[in-house]
């Protein structure tokens, strides 16, 4: 089996469609594929109508947290949508993205970027707006030959010139928030040091305390070094290590199935999951 537990689509910050991203996802001849977009679960219901015959759906989020300044991701697998506390808090998170994102157009205007919101509500075609939206924009123009180009302290990295703030979560919060809605909690690419600070070891075993279920290990922006430590930060922590290409399109050069989870970890997240099920494909539109 081959298993991707981390991808976006146009709910969020990707390029596809729901539909598209499961088409996609049979295409590159995977078995399981998580829809994970940002603080937002509206693309369900098109990638479920779209499910192709051979490919299971793990509905999820990614959420975004905090912690000791640190801005962090935590995917949410297989929770209840509909429970209340935790729509809650992914719908202030949501929207203050919009006022955040607008503050960072802002920002760029006074650093002579001729960037509009205008412009970035466009790429973000009803999307939950996010950096890479504005970071898009930067692309078109000219400033920053690719989007991750721009998540750089000149740019929007955290603390960047352009950087502003919004709601996020605390991860005990966020931990406490998916189980009790019967989630799973993952802590995504938490060694990505390219994107700014990380979260310490000593706090991960914290997180692993309060309930964090896994580490994704296997990611794009993880060194062979660091995913190396990770995995034996997992096994001490007793923590399950998945793997994902977090897709977005063509706004990111990884394809996906790039890096995927071995099938007993899936098989742990599905057990350990109450909130909601996988959903395999009946060939649809």
């Amino acid at each position: 089996m081959r298993i991707d537990l981390h991808c976006h689509s146009t709910a969020s910050d990707g390029t596809d469609t729901p539909a598209e991203l499961v088409r996609n996802a049979a295409a590159a001849g995977l078995d399981v594929v998580a829809l994970t977009d940002h603080d937002t679960t509206r693309g369900y219901g098109e990638a479920i109508a779209a499910l192709p015959a051979g490919l299971t759906l793990v509905t999820g989020a990614e959420l975004s947290c905090r912690v000791d300044g640190v801005s962090m991701h935590m995917l949410a697998y297989l929770f209840d949508p509909e429970e209340p506390a935790l729509l809650a808090e992914r719908e202030l998170v949501r929207d203050d993205r919009v006022p955040r994102a607008r503050g960072m157009v802002a920002r760029l205007n006074d650093l002579g970027v001729p960037v509009t919101w205008e412009q970035v509500e466009r790429i973000a075609a009803g999307g939950s707006v996010g950096r890479p939206h504005v970071a898009t924009a930067l692309v078109e123009l000219g400033v920053v030959p690719t989007v991750s180009d721009a998540f750089t302290e000149e740019w929007l990295a955290d603390g960047g010139r352009a950087f502003v703030e919004k709601h996020e979560t605390d991860p005990f919060e966020a931990i406490r928030l998916v189980k009790g809605a019967g989630g799973v909690c993952v802590f995504a690419h938490p060694a990505a040091a390219k994107r700014g600070r990380t979260v310490s070891e000593a706090r991960i075993a914290e997180l692993a305390a309060a309930g964090l279920d896994g580490l994704e290990v296997d990611h794009m922006d993880h060194e062979a070094d660091a995913r190396e430590r990770l995995r034996g930060l997992a096994k001490d922590l007793d923590l399950l290590v998945t793997g994902s290409s977090d897709y977005h399109g063509s706004r990111k050069t990884v394809a996906l199935g790039a890096y995927t989870t071995d099938p007993e970890v899936y098989g742990e997240i599905t057990r350990r999951a109450t909130g909601a099920f996988p959903v395999p494909g009946t060939g649809g539109a």
